[in-house]
């Protein structure tokens, strides 16, 4: 039997529970386990169950256990069950084999009564079996005849089950007598105490089970197995099906805690329009893809939770590996190549701010196999999808989404909660299959262009601009890449510039440090955009500088300033944890929003600056708002440089008094002196002077003669990638003996390989993560300003290799695991390779 056997209602509630934290599995063993039989000591376990509860107990935060009316000992010999699964016998009252020596004397003695009454009254009667337990005796009429079976329950239950002591639990044709009071719902509550559970599932078919269904509860569920009335919310015909539930619950709970199999993250490419973005697997999966915006929540998260959270995919109808994937030469189009099969995949650009318009043209000869699965709010909605006969229309969302398909003949199916379209597509030669995802419209009316007019817009509307760009002669097509990808993080419509384009893709597998970086960073995207001013581009630098004015005229002050904000420029909403999804390869908990939004990041000010410098010197000018803008990033750093900070890395640890901050204080002065000296603007009193205060502060208090070398920050001997910029930001001249040691001492401790770590101390959060390639791009930078240019040639071919196959690059590196980890694509990565590739070249 397959999942699609279960009702619907049926494998939805065991989708949600398997989310559950912390799981117990629990059932019954004779008529849920294994088959009822006319002689219980040839009742045998059906083999797929057990290896399903097996398999769950092998998992983490995972509990499975049986709990029977048969005596332990019993119930161990007849099962044949892995030691992985816990055995309760007796109803409850074993929870060990020792069990019958904890019982008091009194006990023993009412055991040894009951036990010979019930001999009395058995006696010869043909059919009648005794069950003898540590704690109670169980008497069977399963083989006796109808009315002897009668009279002796009818005995049993008017003698010995009066007695005082005595607890009576009735079976189908058993009723048993427990000289301890128990019985299966209590042992349910003391195995959900003892491992935790924060949700429960109990499968059983006796009278007896219902205690366990009556003490089921919120999130637990219950299943009944056969015909009869019970407390269970759900019920199943037989045993065969309860094999079916635990393999599906098995099933859905790897899943959930371990993700499926999981793409590496630097293979997937990246989809824009300066307004949307995706993300594509290599083998045209759409993976990841947030409607009205890229900080929305997603309408496709099969990124972080697999196929329930939402996918998109075309591939060949009978299997096939992809032969590779790129993008058009400077475009932001993808093609995904198999033998006889091509699907090509853009977004549409310049649409209405409302609108996402994601085109997929499939072509070639091959017959193609096509899945629709929407799972809008991170799959937290129920979704219909319903046949027009231009296409599919997705209701029971907020935002309209529809699916504009001519001529295809899709055939839907549900789980119970979600609808999914698939459908068998056949291109010719020359009659390729259009499929237009829209969303934000119920539009499916025919485009006023063909397609390939449309394809050939949205590629010039990336390649007018790619060709304008000055690129260094170093890696120049790698260096294009990465600033169509930068451009790509930016925003059109409010000049914001997202510091990646996804969250919560981890820092370490199956670790919690899973960000969402889907906001602009201040300092994050004035890097970016002043390194596509590098390259001959202004107008990402110049949209930006207009929405950080349009943030700054809603605080009180510039040092109110907060470290980053929505794309639209507003604050955060509180940082939150959707439990539903398990995380790219189980990696959680998968996060939306940023506590860092509420940090104190002192350094956000000084690549503000520097940008409208580089700005001033491309133009010659110096315009007014700009200066406005320099004076206010000058007073924050007047008001606030001598207080301890977060930090570029934004650790979740007490603030510290940081080099790199207070180096970057120092930036935002001194870059605005320089500012007023060479566009003749009036330098405030005291800018000088403070100037040389903060240099004096930083080279006396963040040099360390111990460990010889500008350290983290005033209070220790840890070492920070982030203090380079001592030299490279010119603090210090670079052929300073300081700098040279620092660099040596960055070398040493925090390079591995082909990459670089920012720390290695204790921040205060669990597990690991990898080297970043911003640290990396800094010590290639470092090592070219003291005089070591094969060293710095050298680590940037190992960065460049990093770069997946369409030259995109995540957050972070493993060099011992060789995978990339992190936010992907990361605008710092990028922007680090072409600083890299520009000095490298002489640029």
């Amino acid at each position: 039997m397959t999942a699609e056997s279960l009702p619907a209602e049926l494998r939805r509630a065991i989708v949600q529970i398997a989310r559950t934290p912390r799981l117990l599995v629990a059932c019954d063993y004779d008529g849920t386990l294994a088959p009822i039989v006319t002689n219980p000591d040839e009742a045998r376990p059906r083999s797929e169950s057990v290896g399903a509860l097996r398999s769950l107990a092998g998992l983490h935060e995972t509990t499975t256990a049986v709990i029977s009316g048969r005596a332990l000992r019993d119930l161990a010999i007849l099962s044949r069950l892995p030691h992985e699964v816990h055995l309760v016998g007796s109803h409850g009252s074993e929870f060990d084999i020792g069990f019958v020596h904890e019982l008091d004397a009194q006990a023993r003695d009412l055991h040894r009564r009951v036990e010979q009454e019930l001999e009395r009254i058995a006696g010869a009667v043909p059919g009648v079996s005794l069950e003898v337990k540590p704690a109670s005796i169980a008497v069977h009429v399963r083989r006796a005849e109808r009315d002897a079976a009668a009279r002796v329950l009818d005995e049993v239950h008017s003698g010995p089950c009066t007695w005082e002591g005595v607890t009576t639990t009735d079976g189908k044709e058993v009723v048993e007598l427990a000289v301890v009071q128990t019985d299966k719902g209590r042992a349910l509550d003391t195995l959900r105490h003892q491992v935790g559970a924060t949700a429960a599932i109990f499968l059983g078919d006796d009278v007896t089970d219902e205690k366990a269904f009556a003490r089921l509860a919120g999130p637990d569920l219950g299943v009944k197995v056969g015909d009869g009335e019970t407390l269970a919310t759900y019920a199943v015909p037989g045993t065969e099906d309860v094999a079916t539930v635990l393999a599906f619950m098995l099933e859905e709970r790897r899943n959930w805690l371990y993700g499926e199999q999981a793409p590496p993250i630097e293979r997937m490419s990246m989809l824009s329009n300066e307004r949307a973005v995706a993300l594509v697997t290599p083998d045209a999966r759409l993976t990841w893809m947030c409607h009205p915006g890229p900080d929305a929540p997603a309408v496709f998260a099969d990124l972080l939770g697999g196929n329930s959270a939402g996918h998109f995919s075309i591939k060949p109808h009978h299997n096939g590996l992809p032969l590779g994937q790129r993008y058009l030469p400077n475009t932001m189009t993808v093609e995904t190549r198999w033998s006889r099969l091509l699907v090509t995949d853009y977004l549409e650009p310049e649409g209405p701010p409302h609108r996402t318009d994601l085109v997929r043209v499939v072509s070639g000869t091959a017959a193609a196999s096509v899945v629709f699965a929407p799972r809008p709010e991170f799959g937290g909605v129920p979704v219909r999808l319903v046949p027009d006969p231009e296409g599919l229309r997705v209701l029971g969302t907020s935002e309209p989404f529809v699916l504009r398909s001519p001529g295809v003949a899709w055939e839907i199916t549900s789980d119970g909660l979600h609808d999914t379209a698939t459908a068998l597509v056949q291109p010719a030669q020359d009659a390729p299959v259009v499929l237009e995802l829209r969303c934000g419209t119920t539009d499916l009316t025919e485009h006023d262009l063909s397609e390939p007019d449309r394809r050939a817009r949205a590629g010039a509307y990336w390649s007018d601009w790619a060709t304008t760009l000055k690129l260094p002669n170093v890696e120049p097509e790698l260096v294009a890449r990465s600033a169509l990808t930068l451009r790509g993080l930016c925003n059109a419509d409010t000049g914001a510039v997202l510091a990646a384009a996804t969250t919560s893709l981890p820092e370490e597998i199956g670790g919690v440090r899973n960000w969402d970086y889907r906001y602009c960073w201040v300092r994050d995207a004035a890097f970016t955009v002043r390194e596509l001013v590098g390259l001959g581009s202004l107008v990402e630098a110049e949209g930006y500088l207009r929405w950080l004015h349009g943030v700054l005229s809603t605080l009180a002050g510039p040092e109110r300033l907060h470290p980053l904000y929505t794309i639209n420029g507003t604050q955060l909403g509180a940082e939150a944890v959707i439990d539903s999804l398990p995380g790219y390869a189980g990696s959680r908990p998968v996060r939306v929003g940023n506590l860092a939004n509420h940090q104190v990041q002192l350094d956000v000010f000084g690549p503000v600056v520097e940008l409208v410098r580089e700005l001033a010197q491309v133009r010659g000018e110096l315009r007014d708002e700009d200066w406005q803008l320099v004076r206010a990033m000058a007073e924050a750093v007047t008001r606030r440089w001598s207080e301890p900070d977060h930090g570029i890395w934004e650790e979740r640890h007490v603030p510290r008094h940081r080099v790199y901050s207070r180096v970057m204080c120092w930036v935002t002065v001194d870059r605005a002196i320089r500012l007023g000296e060479v566009y003749g603007r009036e330098i405030p009193a005291g800018w000088h002077e403070l100037r040389e205060e903060i240099a004096t502060d930083v080279l006396t208090q963040g040099w360390n003669d111990e460990v010889q070398a500008f350290t983290t920050a005033y209070d220790g001997t840890d070492l920070d990638a982030a203090s380079l910029f001592v030299g490279l930001a010119g603090l210090i001249d670079p052929s300073d003996d300081r700098f040279q040691s620092t660099v040596t001492a960055i070398e040493a401790e925090l390079r591995s390989g082909s990459t670089v770590y920012r720390y290695r101390r204790d921040d205060g959060l669990p597990g690991g993560e990898g080297g970043f390639h911003l640290c990396a791009a800094w010590l290639i930078e470092s090592y070219l300003l003291t005089g070591r240019r094969t060293e710095a040639e050298e680590l940037f071919e190992q960065l460049v290799d990093a770069a997946g196959p369409t030259g995109l690059l995540p957050e972070q590196y493993d060099p011992v695991a060789e995978r990339s980890l992190g936010n992907h694509p990361q605008a710092y990565s990028h922007l680090g390779l072409i600083r890299c590739a520009k000095l490298l070249s002489g640029a």
